[in-house]
């Protein structure tokens, strides 16, 4: 097997041990027959067992689609309700802390899908490198996670869409289907559309955190119509930490747990970079400059994000209150916006809350792509449907967008519920999606690296690798796996008990391992061997070939 560049490929030597040992190992000349490349996009006639979508992803759609998918609602608006329960200072510690969490994890998924860059890499390595019955159960949960987000911001979108009064002239219905059927059109069409809608959406939305940073600053040092410079005063009063359900140091703490997860639904970034790689344009150049850049994105959109709130908004601002508190409508204006109003600035909050607006309809269109490439590649290594690896000509997976879509019909939930509180359900049910996904992937990156160590393969040898590891992963498992257990501790406090936010927050956690052991117990999977794991010979053999022709041009 060659590399793109013509030279023996550093895998060599493990896919022969491993064709010695009975496996498949065929060689760039066989590949070549079984795929007839098209394109330079990297378009190839496969069986339905091969992945049929195209590699028409640019660079610059990778890197605005992982902003895209990073940056909601929760970051402009649902980040009032951590700022109520801990403060300022507990919010910017949360946010803080977490980014480092989540680099932890993006540097263990980076090496593996530059290594590999294939469609649902993440859920495939699991299967591959753990064991196949923890691949389908970590499959499901992040199709799951993706696929509940759809209707979170689509509800978010009705919610933001009050801050004009618009339930009262627009059927809330009439909303919520016109949400739907968007996401349908753009989704339904060549993967490059997708791509650069996604891209302009995604740069409006780098541009209006880039625009409430500059705002939070002029604003702070007295560049407002009051001429008031307030800088840091909500730190001083009402105060750096808020007290949560208790009063005093435990009052304090409980709040700083409150941020911490909230952090750990708000901020994201590596999983919607490593779920393109299916994708992209030549991946293993495109791929390692993607995950570097989550690092910078993660500096700038949620630790100056997490400080800027706390600057502009106090705490116990009586509006935020009844918003978040209260559950009554008109949570669309954010923070930022409430700040706006109260410093007395005409027209602004209208167009930043117009901006979140679109912010929202951007990530519910990103939930609908991963979604739906998940359970794409659940079906392409037989854990779904076979029907759902079916593509249209364009290399759609059509069946698995529909079922995605499916789910934005829950969002009809909020014609019988107060939108806040289906909100908050479905921020408990993915924040521990979320959470489990990231301890599968650094389980995945951990057997990964038994796996290379058990054959003779230098990890200097891979396309891409990262400092402090393997220290750094098992940083992130510990904070996950911790966070999973914590996030819905709020349900058992006195007089906080409620069924549907217990089933929110645990569900996921009960079933991950309940689809894991079944699916064992059933096909009789056992863990293999880090000898024996097969690190995606034929595959790589494909992108090798393809990388080779691509650079031939």
């Amino acid at each position: 097997m060659a590399s793109a560049s013509g030279v023996a490929s550093p895998y060599q030597e493990n896919a022969n041990a491993f064709a010695a040992r009975g496996g498949v190992e065929k060689k760039e000349e066989d590949v070549s027959k079984d795929h007839e490349f098209g394109d330079l996009e990297g378009d190839f006639d496969a069986g339905s067992s091969y992945d049929t979508t195209k590699r028409k992803l640019k660079p610059r759609h990778i890197q605005l689609m992982g902003i895209g998918g990073t940056i909601g609602t929760a970051l402009f608006v649902q980040i009032g309700r951590a700022l109520m329960k801990g403060g300022p200072a507990s919010l910017f510690l949360a946010f803080t802390f977490w980014c480092t969490v989540i680099l932890a994890v993006n540097n263990a998924i980076s090496e593996m899908v530059t290594f590999m860059p294939i469609t649902s890499p993440f859920v495939r390595f699991a299967a591959r490198f753990v064991d196949e019955s923890f691949g389908v159960a970590a499959g499901w949960n992040f199709f799951i996670f993706e696929a509940a987000l759809v209707p979170f911001e689509i509800v978010a979108c009705t919610q933001i869409l009050d801050f004009w009064g618009a339930s009262e002239t627009v059927p809330t219905g009439a909303i919520i289907a016109i949400c739907i059927f968007l996401y349908a059109a753009i989704n339904s069409t060549v993967v490059k559309y997708y791509g650069e809608s996604e891209f302009w959406l995604a740069l409006g939305k780098m541009l209006l955190i880039i625009g409430l940073l500059c705002f939070t600053f002029i604003t702070m040092v007295g560049g407002n119509p009051k001429h008031d410079a307030y800088g840091f005063r909500y730190w001083k009063n009402p105060g750096a930490f808020a007290e949560h359900y208790e009063t005093g140091g435990l009052g304090k703490f409980m709040g700083l747990v409150a941020c911490l997860i909230q952090a750990s639904f708000t901020i994201a970034g590596p999983d919607y970079v490593a779920i393109s790689a299916g994708e992209a344009e030549d991946p293993r150049r495109v791929m390692p400059a993607a995950f570097k850049a989550v690092t910078y994105r993660l500096a700038a959109f949620f630790v100056l994000g997490s400080l800027a709130i706390g600057v502009v908004v106090p705490y116990n601002d009586p509006e935020m209150v009844a918003a978040f508190g209260e559950g009554k409508p008109g949570a669309a204006a954010s923070p930022y916006v409430l700040a706006m109003t109260r410093l007395g600035i005409s027209g602004l909050p209208h167009l930043v809350n117009a901006l979140v607006l679109t912010a929202a309809f951007s990530a519910g269109n990103s939930y609908v792509y991963c979604s739906s490439r998940c359970l794409y590649g659940l079906a392409l290594d037989g854990h779904a449907p076979k029907f759902f690896t079916r593509c249209t000509k364009h290399g759609i997976p059509i069946y698995a967008v529909l079922v995605s879509l499916g789910f934005g019909l829950l969002s009809f939930l909020q014609l019988s519920n107060s939108a806040s509180v289906v909100l908050s359900w479905f921020i408990s049910l993915v924040t521990a999606s979320q959470l489990i996904n990231f301890s599968v992937m650094s389980i995945s990156y951990l057997c990964f690296r038994r796996a290379l160590a058990a054959q003779g393969i230098a990890r200097d040898s891979l396309p891409h690798t990262t400092y402090w590891q393997p220290y750094t992963t098992y940083f992130a498992l510990l904070c996950t796996g911790t966070m999973c257990i914590v996030g819905g501790y709020e349900v058992f406090l006195p007089g906080n008990w409620n069924v549907p936010t217990f089933l929110f927050s645990y569900t996921m956690i009960a079933v991950f391992p309940a689809i894991s052991i079944g699916w064992k117990i059933v096909k009789r999977t056992e863990m293999p061997a880090p000898e024996d794991i097969d690190l995606f010979t034929e595959e790589r053999a494909i992108i090798d070939a393809y990388e080779k022709k691509l650079c031939a041009f």
